[in-house]
C-alpha cells in the first residue's frame, strides 16, 4: 500500500514537473543579452507586435545552424511581405569563439537581427540544450512551436507554421 503511494505521489510530482517547464518556454524569458556591437539589451524588447517570431539560437562553428539561417535569409524578403514575420537569431559563441561572430555575420546576407548570449543566460532560460534550436512565436507572443537540427528543406514547413501561427491573432 506504501509503495502503491509513493508512485501516486511521485508520478503526481512528474507531472506537475513537466507541466511547470512547459509554461516556463511558452513566453521569452527576460534575460540581458548583447548586440554585435557590445551593446547590453534586455530580451524583452525581443517582440513583433501582433506578428509570427522566430528566434533561432545558433553558433559559428554549427553547420546546421549556418545552412538553416542561410535558407530562412533567402526566403525572409517574401515571408516578411506575406505574413510579417520577423527572425531573430541568437548566438551562443562563448567567451572563446565571439570574436568570430560579427566578422561571420558581417559576411553573411542575414537581414534579421542578430544578438550574442556569450554567457549563456538566455539559452538556459530556454532550456536550449543543442543547436540550431529554433522557436517560433505565434502574433500574441506565444511559442507555438520549436525543433531542433536542420535538414534542407525545414525551412518550408516552418513556413506552414509561420502562416498558422499568424492566424491565432
Amino acid at each position: 500500500m506504501k509503495f502503491k503511494l509513493f508512485l501516486i505521489a511521485f508520478s503526481f510530482l512528474t507531472v506537475s514537473f513537466c507541466f511547470a517547464q512547459d509554461e516556463k518556454t511558452t513566453e521569452i524569458p527576460t534575460v540581458e543579452i548583447k548586440t554585435l556591437d557590445g551593446k547590453t539589451i534586455s530580451t524583452d524588447i525581443i517582440k513583433n507586435d501582433g506578428a509570427p517570431m522566430i528566434l533561432s539560437f545558433w553558433a559559428t562553428w554549427c553547420k546546421p545552424c549556418i545552412k538553416e539561417l542561410n535558407a530562412l535569409a533567402e526566403l525572409y524578403p517574401d515571408w516578411q511581405d506575406e505574413t510579417g514575420v520577423k527572425i531573430v537569431a541568437v548566438s551562443i559563441d562563448d567567451t572563446r569563439s565571439l570574436a568570430r561572430v560579427k566578422p561571420f555575420v558581417n559576411g553573411s546576407d542575414w537581414d534579421f537581427e542578430i544578438y550574442s548570449d556569450a554567457n549563456g543566460d538566455f539559452k538556459r532560460a530556454m532550456n536550449v540544450n543543442a543547436v540550431p534550436h529554433t522557436f517560433l512565436f505565434d502574433a500574441n507572443g506565444v511559442m507555438v512551436d520549436q525543433h531542433t537540427s536542420y535538414a534542407p528543406g525545414d525551412e518550408f514547413t516552418l513556413y506552414e507554421k509561420v502562416k498558422k501561427a499568424q492566424a491565432t491573432e
